[in-house]
């Protein structure tokens, strides 16, 4: 009988964070990323959003490394260059770094987030104030764990509201979720490929 996939849900802090970070390393391409970002120095740097809580699922459900993985996002914020220009060299710079890594590395200066989210969905979204503050802004708390290197090379990670959720494998949205159409597709997606996650919908507003 395969193990409970949520075996870990409420379990110590620490051995939640200790899971974590063993299934973001047991993906080979996760762990390169995280090695070759480090090489970057980007300032307040961090793999965020399905690379990682996706790495977790699918440790718990006995899944392989990297399944569901479409890219991997790697955030930065650096508040002294909002521009488009300065963002382009980064992104840049990062594809020499990451060349021959597959999926898809896609790194955004996180400081300027709400210049062109705010344009694409008319919402009126404050500016970030750090990475962890854009984990905080996640459509859902479940998925608002991100995970670094420091300069040592060791693991922390950033978890604004803890993984009870995550490991509880319950997603619901935000409740002033600001796009919830698109919220619905990305579950409906998500629900084919671990149907042993329950999924909240959202409704719009």
């Amino acid at each position: 009988m395969p193990p409970d996939p949520r075996r870990l849900a409420n379990a110590p802090e620490a051995e939640q964070q200790a899971f974590v970070i063993q299934s973001v390393l047991a993906d080979p391409v996760a762990a390169e990323v995280l090695e070759r970002a480090r090489q970057l120095d980007l300032p307040d740097w961090a793999l965020i959003a399905g690379a990682v809580y996706q790495a977790v699922w699918n440790e718990l459900t006995g899944r392989e490394p990297g399944f569901g993985v479409n890219d991997y996002d790697l955030a930065y914020f650096d508040a002294d260059d909002l521009t488009e220009a300065g963002e382009d060299a980064i992104v840049a710079r990062a594809a020499e770094v990451f060349a021959g890594v597959t999926p898809e590395v896609e790194v955004c200066n996180q400081a300027r987030v709400h210049v062109w989210f705010n344009r694409k969905f008319g919402t009126h979204r404050p500016a970030l104030t750090s990475t962890e503050d854009a984990v905080r802004q996640f459509a859902s708390t479940t998925h608002a764990v991100a995970i670094r290197l420091t300069r040592e090379g060791q693991p922390e990670l950033i978890a604004p509201y803890g993984l009870n959720g995550l490991f509880s494998l319950h997603v619901a949205p935000m409740p002033d979720i600001s796009t919830p159409d698109h919220w619905n597709a990305k579950i409906a997606r998500q629900k084919e490929q671990w149907p042993e996650i329950e999924f909240i919908p959202a409704t719009a507003t």
